[in-house]
C-alpha cells in the first residue's frame, strides 16, 4: 500500500472499553500510505457513548463533507449506523471485528460486557481486570491502559453498547459504499461468522482476514487486513 488514493478523510471509533490509542494503533500508519488522515475521536463518556458518537460523526461530516467510516468492534457497529442513516455522507465504510447482527441477544461480546460491567459497577475496576488473568499480555495491557481512562463512565458505557442493536443485514444490503471488514479468524467474541455475514449483506465489500495471534504481535495487521479488503471493494462495480 504505497499509492496515494482519493478517498475521504477517515473517522474511525474504537469498540466498548477501549479508545482511539489502540483505533491509533491499528489504523493510522495503514491508512497513512494510502494519504488516507485519521480523525480518530476519544470516547464520550459513560452512558452516552453511543449517542454521543453518532453525534460527533454528524458534526465531523458537516466540517469535512463525505466521510470514510469505521471502526473496531462497536465501534464498527456505530460507524455502519450512522452510514446507513445518510448514504450519501458516507464514501466508505472499514468495519473491524463486527460481532453481531441486528439486537444483539446472546452475540459473545454483548454478554462479556454485561458480565464485565456488572462486576465493575460492583467490584470496581481493579477486579473486573483480575478476571482477565488468562488472556494475552498485549490484551490485558490494553484493558488496563484504556478501562482505568474510562473511569466511572466504564461500566455505563459497557452497558451502552451491550444492548444496542448493530444495523440488520437487511439495512447493510441497502448500503452501497465500498466496505472493507476486518476479522481474527481465532476471535470467539468477534466471530469470524458475524464479519463473513456483513461483507455477504454489503453490496460492494470484501472480507480481510489476520488472527488474534498476528494482532498481539503487530497491531497494524487488523488494520491492513480491513483497509486491503477495503481496496478490493472500491474495485467492484
Amino acid at each position: 500500500m504505497t499509492s496515494a488514493i482519493r478517498v475521504p478523510a477517515a473517522v474511525l471509533l474504537p469498540g466498548t472499553g477501549s479508545d482511539e490509542v489502540f483505533v491509533r494503533a491499528v489504523f493510522e500508519r495503514p491508512l497513512r500510505a494510502l494519504g488516507v488522515p485519521l480523525i480518530a475521536p476519544p470516547p464520550p463518556p459513560g452512558a452516552a457513548l453511543a449517542d454521543g458518537y453518532l453525534a460527533m460523526l454528524d458534526a465531523l461530516a458537516d466540517e469535512h463533507g463525505e466521510l470514510l467510516v469505521g471502526g473496531i468492534s462497536f465501534g464498527a457497529h456505530l460507524a455502519a449506523e450512522w452510514a446507513v442513516r445518510h448514504p450519501g455522507r458516507c464514501g466508505g465504510l472499514l468495519a473491524a471485528l463486527p460481532a453481531w447482527n441486528g439486537v444483539p441477544g446472546p452475540a459473545p461480546a454483548s454478554l462479556a460486557a454485561t458480565l464485565t460491567a456488572d462486576l465493575v459497577a460492583g467490584s470496581g475496576v481493579d477486579a473486573a481486570l483480575a478476571q482477565t488473568a488468562g488472556s494475552p499480555d498485549w490484551l490485558r495491557a490494553e484493558l488496563d491502559r484504556a478501562w482505568r481512562r474510562h473511569g466511572d463512565g466504564l461500566a455505563g458505557g459497557l452497558r451502552a453498547a451491550a444492548s444496542r442493536p448493530s444495523p440488520t443485514l437487511a439495512e447493510l444490503a441497502g448500503l452501497a459504499v465500498p466496505a472493507g471488514i476486518g476479522t481474527c479468524t481465532d476471535d470467539p467474541i468477534h466471530p469470524a461468522k458475524v464479519a463473513s455475514e456483513w461483507a455477504g449483506a454489503l453490496p460492494r465489500a470484501a472480507l480481510g482476514e489476520t488472527t488474534l495471534t498476528a494482532l498481539g504481535a503487530d497491531r497494524e495487521s487488523l488494520g491492513r487486513a480491513t483497509v486491503l479488503a477495503f481496496l478490493r471493494a472500491r474495485k467492484r462495480p
